[in-house]
C-alpha cells in the first residue's frame, strides 16, 4: 500500500506561482513512478506531469514550460513547481503513484495509477 498526502496548494493571482508537494511512504522509493493530475468541477481528469523509476519526465502540452515535477529523494517528496499560473489552472491537483510503469501515454497513465492522494485545491484568480 502506497500512502499520498498532497500539500501546498492555494488561491493566487494569474502569473502567479504555486508549489505543490507530495509525501510519499509505503514501497521504496525507487519502486514505482509517479504523477500528477488535476480534475476541475465537472470535468475529467487530466494527466498533467509524470516521473519514471528512472527520473524521466514528461508533460502534457497545456502545462509544458511552466510546470515542473521533480523528487526530493531524501524525504520521499514529489514536487510540482507551478509558474506563470492560469485561471484555466483552477482545479483540485492530485499526485498518484504505480508499479505498473507505462511505456506510452504516460500522460495519460497518470490519471489511472493504482494510488492518488484526496488532492490540495488551486485557484487562480483573473
Amino acid at each position: 500500500q502506497v500512502q499520498l498526502v498532497e500539500s501546498g496548494g492555494g488561491s493566487v493571482e494569474a502569473g502567479g506561482s504555486l508549489r505543490l508537494s507530495c509525501a510519499h511512504s509505503g514501497y521504496g522509493y525507487s519502486d514505482y513512478c509517479m504523477g500528477w493530475f488535476r480534475q476541475a468541477p465537472g470535468k475529467e481528469r487530466e494527466g498533467l506531469a509524470a516521473i519514471d523509476i528512472d527520473g524521466t519526465t514528461t508533460y502534457a502540452d497545456s502545462v509544458k514550460g511552466r510546470f515542473t515535477i521533480s523528487q526530493d529523494k531524501a524525504k520521499n517528496i514529489l514536487i510540482l513547481q507551478m509558474n506563470t499560473l492560469k485561471p484555466e489552472d483552477s482545479a483540485m491537483y492530485y499526485c498518484s503513484a504505480d508499479i505498473q510503469c507505462p511505456l506510452v501515454d504516460v500522460i495519460t497513465a497518470v490519471t489511472l495509477y493504482k494510488w492518488s492522494g484526496q488532492g490540495t485545491q488551486v485557484t487562480v484568480s483573473s
